[in-house]
């Protein structure tokens, strides 16, 4: 038996673990290679500068006809630890294609059995979206007739904040804004977004067509690249929850949510859609702004109308099961749907996706998936191009 410490890569026998790169966490705790089944203890790293934790991604080595164990000791004392419950681990061979493994969860320790005919397996929370295919998705799509590539500014990191303008803002047309990956391990609002751009930039789209009429767009795909590159569950580099910034961002510790509010103020909102992901719920659902000081006439009938143009449109959301709405006056600003609805009196919206499988379209191989975030991201497009009447760009006051 072999027990190692943490560390860059660490080694037992032929079985070999790294977790530093890109979006990478989970560190070696100890390797026991004396067991039929060979036993892999990792503990999954916290945030800088705060306590969340629960992203996890690695990469296993020298497992070739190898059966192992992995065990992550520290589930149980994750920020969400009924994340775990009846929750499967991705894995991928390629990088390409992620299926989902059965797994174990006492309450502390969740544990799942590899068995894997080639040399290395990634083991990640989600299906993961690095900074490089971020990058190649912005320049791909930027490279697109009628769509323009911004940098709104730089992180704490010093990385740019980039965004992509579909359409011109100043026609008088309704501008929406498409934000994601605040939270920087919630990857499936990335995988929303690529498909998304996909879609609306299509020119053999027909309702994409209909849309950049009739609308301008302005898309943030990953608000948190710091925390993305980190391998982050929901802060920056500065230890920051960005969802819980936008009263009051700080250049110095917020300065992504800093930039995307002055582009807002400076562009007026019409419709804002803040993707995110939910690690205990099974189901693709919306959170509103019920409960924002400054409710304007309207607007709960065009959530109401959105929720439900969904809800008919894609059989992978639903409106049963949810967060329940906040009282009225007790709506927290600090939040990005609450600030953008009482600030512009729009239509602002939270879209969770589930770590889990999705309960009402379950997937027994792959769990909830990208090309399931990809489908929804197009049905998302299909119920707002129903209600592009109805939506009038407002201004901060």
């Amino acid at each position: 038996m072999s027990i190692l410490s943490a560390g860059f890569m660490a080694t037992a026998g032929r079985i070999a673990v790294d977790s530093r790169f890109d979006g990478g966490n989970g560190d070696l705790v100890g390797i026991d290679d004396s067991l039929p089944r060979a036993r892999v203890d990792l503990a999954i790293r916290t945030d800088a500068g705060c306590d969340f934790r629960q992203w996890f991604h690695v990469r296993l080595s020298g497992i070739r006809g190898r059966p192992v164990q992995v065990r992550i000791l520290n589930a149980g004392t994750c920020t969400y630890p009924r994340g775990f419950k009846g929750y499967r681990p991705v894995i991928s061979t390629d990088r390409q294609r992620w299926t989902r493994v059965q797994a174990a969860f006492d309450g502390m320790v969740l544990s799942f059995d590899l068995d894997i005919d080639t040399d290395q397996v990634d083991v990640a929370y989600f299906a993961p979206y690095d900074l490089s295919r971020h990058a190649d998705l912005v320049a791909r799509i930027g490279s697109r007739p009628g769509v323009e590539r911004l940098r709104l500014g730089t992180t704490v990191d010093g990385r740019p904040l980039d965004a992509l303008k579909v359409g011109a803002v100043d026609t008088g047309r309704p501008v929406c804004w498409i934000i994601g990956r605040q939270h920087p391990g919630e990857t499936m609002a990335s995988w929303w977004m690529e498909g998304a751009l996909e879609r609306l930039t299509d020119p053999g789209d027909a309702v994409a067509s209909r849309l950049r009429s009739a609308a301008s767009f302005v898309f943030v795909p990953n608000m948190n690249p710091d925390g993305s590159a980190r391998g982050h569950l929901r802060a920056n580099a500065a230890g920051a929850n960005l969802n819980r910034e936008w009263l009051a961002p700080s250049l110095a510790r917020s300065p992504e949510v800093a930039a995307v509010r002055q582009a807002m103020i400076a562009t007026g909102v019409a419709f804002c859609l803040d993707v995110h992901g939910d690690e205990a719920l099974p189901h693709n659902f919306i959170a509103g702004f019920e409960g924002i000081p400054d409710l304007r006439p309207g607007q709960l009938d065009l959530l109401a109308d959105y929720r439900d143009r969904l809800d008919r449109i894609s059989p992978d959301f639903q409106t049963r099961a949810g967060y329940p709405p906040a009282r009225p006056q007790t709506g927290n600003l600090t939040v990005c749907t609450n600030w953008v609805a009482n600030t512009f009196g729009t239509l602002a919206m939270t879209l969770e996706q589930p770590f889990k499988d999705c309960a009402e379209a379950p997937d027994a191989q792959r769990g909830w998936s990208p090309d399931g975030c990809r489908r929804l991201a197009g049905a998302c497009l299909d119920a707002l191009a129903g209600m592009t009447d109805r939506l009038t760009t407002g201004h901060a006051t």
